[in-house]
């Protein structure tokens, strides 16, 4: 019987045509083959929440009185720029029994084609018979085995209810929360959009607490004190380690306050004994750090190349859709199934055929060699970013191209590579009563390291030396004291890297021990797909700045955060969010009682803004180049783009 596939985007179509049999034929939005079977795509969603003016026309206008916005019946519409391969999806329906649902196989995947089977009316008997082909490699092997491991697309429905659930929600909370704190602004002369959304406040927060931090900070002055020790030709240098009695004049790190203290210790420890009452010397091995996931590749990019996440996201894109030499790029995964192991061979030697200068690398490559990066407990909806067996020289790539494939090949090659090994040493030293700690730290197998060149030479600059092997009991002599005077540093501002490690790493954040682990076990703030898209609209919304490197929080979103409750500025609603979305998609939790909570929440929050006074932290912003509000012709070009029609994601 033919079948209808669905794929998520026109790449993935291409790739499912390219893998059943028979010839193919292009058509107006679809692809038919000579078997019978149809591919048809989505453009991303086809859908889109509509405004809130759709469901009564009295919410056009920017009103406190009408707050809480909250739908009896939720309602989409389809998106301007895709009606038409919505209505070319709509008559394929009708044509086929057998349906195919081929979205990317994660959540909002799996909600994308469903809400157009919803939309479009299926008969519930067509529902049922739909199965559900997983694909995560465009590469044809990949697409071949997967069409051999159809499922009932029934088992993944869960998925698509937890999606849902996450867009409705942050809709709601979104709309009510942005439109109730830019009325606020606005009865204090603010004329931009005060953004709101479950995710990029906790961001924002993060910015604005950072920056308030480095402004109030005073350093102070400490000081450190090493211990140097004669040895046969050259000279160790131990750590003196304050005791408890030394508490009263250390700050809450352990750094000593007053250099009396330790001008005392230097001048006692001069020309004594120096014992040695511990000893160690080891062998450490260091494995090399797994493939990339987005979040870890758009982090490593910033930091090599300066580029931003959204930068990245783009490239690693079109690797994927239109060069096919990556797998899909939008992964929270840092591991691989099992069964790709058996393609590494392959793979490396692609990576040695695309680029010459890993001519070397690939020659020494050991793919006998199974690292930790191999784990099937690991790999959830998508596995890590890997390259694919494709062989095509990326001499035809673009500069930027050429960067991050050679980047994510690297991050695969050093899987093939054994693990760095150094040798690790430690005395320790007792001087008339005190303790003094001698480490030392000596790379003797580059292992993977091999193939960081020069970068390995600068990961090793700020390694303490080594120190010799000495026994225990073995009796040295102190030359002299040595003091240094230091000065407490403030952290440094958010750089587009440290901020995407931020949302990611987002639990060391949280006190809450629950919380922290739910965190965890989601990856942080946002998705790896939502990331750059969250920093880029508080960008928009002239609620974050960059300056140089730095990302800074402009006045208006120093205000914000000041006048959000609090729950709003951390990420805790989010972990709770995503700990009840997480079990919705494992069948533990229903849709019904989230939603129900989570509208008595809005409901309270749109009660303390109406019951309430203007903040301070909103009385006195700064004027915004895009001004919002009907009568301001000069806006008008500008509106698109910062206030109402945003795609579904940047509701977050």
């Amino acid at each position: 019987m033919p079948r209808l596939f669905i794929a998520e985007k026109p790449s993935l179509a291409r790739a499912v045509a390219a893998a059943l049999t028979g010839q193919t034929r292009n058509a107006e939005g679809h692809i038919r083959c000579s078997n019978g079977d149809v591919v048809t795509w989505c453009l991303g969603h086809l859908l889109e929440q509509v405004e809130p003016d759709s469901y009564d026309e009295r919410y056009r206008r920017w009103n406190l009185a009408d707050l809480p916005i909250v739908p009896t019946e939720w309602k989409l519409r389809p998106r301007k720029a895709s009606s038409k391969q919505l209505s070319v999806i709509h008559k394929l329906l009708k044509e086929f029994d057998e349906i195919i649902h081929t979205g990317d196989p994660d959540r909002e995947g799996q909600l994308l084609v469903d809400e157009v089977i919803d939309y479009c009316r299926v008969s519930k008997k067509k529902r049922d018979a739909m199965q559900r082909l997983l694909i995560s490699d465009l590469n044809l092997p990949a697409v071949k085995k997967a069409l051999a491991q159809m499922q009932s697309n029934r088992n993944f429905i869960p998925l698509s209810i937890s999606a849902l659930a996450r867009s409705r929600a942050d809709w709601l909370y979104g709309i009510n929360m942005t439109r109730g704190y830019t009325l606020l602004g606005q009865k204090a002369g603010y004329k931009g959009v005060l953004s709101v959304g479950r995710v990029q406040s906790p961001v924002l927060g993060l910015v604005v607490r950072r920056d308030e931090e480095i402004e109030s900070f005073v350093p102070k002055d400490y000081f450190t004190l090493d211990a140097l020790i004669p040895h046969q030709t050259s000279e160790i240098k131990a750590r003196w380690q304050p005791s408890e009695a030394c508490e009263p004049w250390q700050d809450e790190d352990g750094r000593i306050l007053n250099r009396k203290l330790v001008e005392n210790v230097a001048q006692r420890i001069a020309g004594q004994s120096a014992e040695v009452v511990e000893s160690e010397q080891k062998r450490t091995k260091q494995a090399p750090p797994l493939p990339y996931s987005l979040s870890a590749l758009q982090i490593d990019a910033s930091k090599r190349y300066g580029m931003s996440a959204q930068q990245v996201l783009d490239i690693a894109q079109a690797l994927y859709e239109r060069h096919k030499l990556i797998t899909y790029p939008r992964s929270d995964s840092r591991h691989l199934p099992t069964e790709h192991f058996a393609q590494a061979a392959s793979v490396v030697a692609a990576i040695g055929q695309n680029d010459a200068d890993f001519a070397n690398a690939v020659a020494n490559a050991n793919t006998q060699l199974k690292s930790k990066a191999w784990n099937d407990a690991k790999v959830d909806a998508h596995h890590a970013i890997i390259p694919t067996p494709k062989r095509q020289p990326i001499g035809s790539l673009s500069s930027d191209e050429q960067k991050i494939y050679r980047q994510i090949a690297r991050q695969y090659l050093m899987q093939f590579y054994p693990a760095a090994e150094y040798a690790d040493s430690k005395l320790v030293f007792e001087i008339v009563g005190g303790r003094f700690i001698a480490k030392g730290r000596q790379l003797v197998e580059a292992g993977w390291k091999l193939l960081m060149g020069a970068e390995v030479e600068d990961d090793e600059t700020d390694a303490p030396a080594s120190v010799p092997a000495l026994p225990k009991g073995a009796m040295l002599t102190c030359r002299e004291g040595l003091i240094s005077d230091k000065k407490t540093e403030p952290p440094k501002h958010f750089t587009e890297a440290t901020l995407l490690q931020a949302m990611t790493g987002i639990a060391r954040f949280v006190n809450d021990k629950e919380l922290k682990k739910i965190l965890r076990d989601t990856d942080g703030l946002g998705t790896e797909a939502t990331r750059a898209g969250i920093i880029e609209t508080l960008m928009t919304r002239q609620l974050l700045c960059r300056s140089g490197k730095s990302i800074l929080s402009t006045p208006a979103g120093r205000g914000l955060i000041h006048a959000l409750p609090e729950q709003a500025t951390y990420p805790d609603m989010t972990a709770h969010w995503e700990f009840q979305l997480q079990a919705m998609a494992e069948r533990a939790q229903a849709y019904a009682p989230f939603m129900e909570s989570l509208q008595t929440q809005v409901q309270g929050l749109m009660d303390q803004i109406k019951d309430g006074n203007v903040p301070p932290s909103l009385r006195s912003l700064p004027a915004v180049e895009t001004p919002i509000g009907k009568g301001r012709r000069k806006s008008r070009t500008k509106r698109k783009s910062t206030t109402r029609r945003k795609p579904r994601n940047k509701i977050e």
